[in-house]
């Protein structure tokens, strides 16, 4: 059988492993102790019938023994789950320790209260954005201050060599009697074309309306000059089944329509007489003599 005032004599004066001695008192470790503290009352070991108060994870249970459990190690503790509201959770421990000693009622009580304040507290810090202090050992700052010092001239080191057997290779100093990947040397090559070319190019401004003002110079001129050779009154005749007449008779119609604007009504009657074939026809008649008349 269990004698609860046995088990606190062995553990009060000879050895417990939850007990913990300082300057203010004794305290138990324990996590199903009700008060933290360690004397008869508060003891989980030394009472066949004990309640507290634990948290799991944000939620907390009625944790329950008595001595008709004491034989079964497995279901010793029973556990009811408390709701959230504070005042639910009061009446649910009044409900279930109903017959119970009062002065562990009021410490489950109490524990329940701490908690939930402790609660309430946790969920403020967690919504105020605070700094953080991390510490580094200084010796761990310099040892990798002289890893990375070594690092940059093996770096160094590893490009001034790749840069000089570049240079041998281009230079032709090995010949062909050599052992290196021919793709790493191409595609370096290639990117040192791709530098040179992108440094060679170069932003230059044009004007828009060069070629179209020289045309128009150029035709404005031929015009002049046929102006003067043959006069504004002379009239050339062209076949117009000539192809250079066709290639530049578009060019040619604004000309030839400011010229015929200028042009008096009496010189293009002249015109259009010197433009008109002159045909000669010859009819014969005979007279009732036999005479024959020529007319033209």
């Amino acid at each position: 059988m269990q004698h609860d005032e046995v088990i606190w004599q062995v553990i009060r004066h000879n050895h417990c492993s939850f007990m913990t001695k300082i300057e203010t008192g004794n305290f138990c470790r324990n996590p199903y102790n009700v008060t933290g503290i360690c004397n008869r009352s508060s003891c989980p070991l030394a009472n066949s019938r004990y309640a507290t108060i634990r948290d799991h994870d944000g939620v907390f249970y009625l944790y329950m023994k008595t001595i008709e459990r004491a034989h079964m190690p497995n279901k010793l503790w029973e556990r009811v789950k408390l709701p959230r509201n504070y005042e639910k959770a009061l009446e649910i421990i009044d409900k279930h320790l109903m017959y119970w000693p009062k002065f562990l009622v009021h410490k489950t009580k109490q524990r329940l209260t701490k908690m939930t304040q402790m609660r309430i507290r946790m969920r403020k810090l967690a919504l105020k954005t605070r700094e953080k202090i991390m510490t580094t050992p200084r010796k761990d700052k310099k040892r990798e201050a002289r890893r990375e010092q070594k690092a940059e001239k093996a770096a160094e080191l590893d490009k001034s060599i790749e840069k000089e057997l570049l240079e041998r290779l281009k230079t032709g100093v090995y010949g062909d009697i050599y052992n290196y990947p021919f793709e790493a040397y191409k595609s370096v090559l290639d990117m040192e074309s791709v530098d040179e070319e992108e440094e060679e190019a170069e932003i230059e401004f044009v004007e828009g309306y060069d070629e179209l003002e020289e045309n128009l110079d150029m035709e404005d001129f031929t015009g002049l000059a046929v102006q003067e050779t043959h006069g504004v009154n002379d009239i050339v005749e062209v076949d117009e089944d000539d192809e250079e007449f066709v290639a530049a008779k578009p060019k040619r119609m604004r000309k030839e329509s400011s010229l015929a604007s200028k042009m008096p009504k009496k010189d293009e009657l002249a015109v259009n007489s010197k433009k008109r074939a002159q045909v000669i026809v010859e009819v014969e008649h005979e007279d009732t003599d036999g005479r024959q008349m020529e007319v033209q």
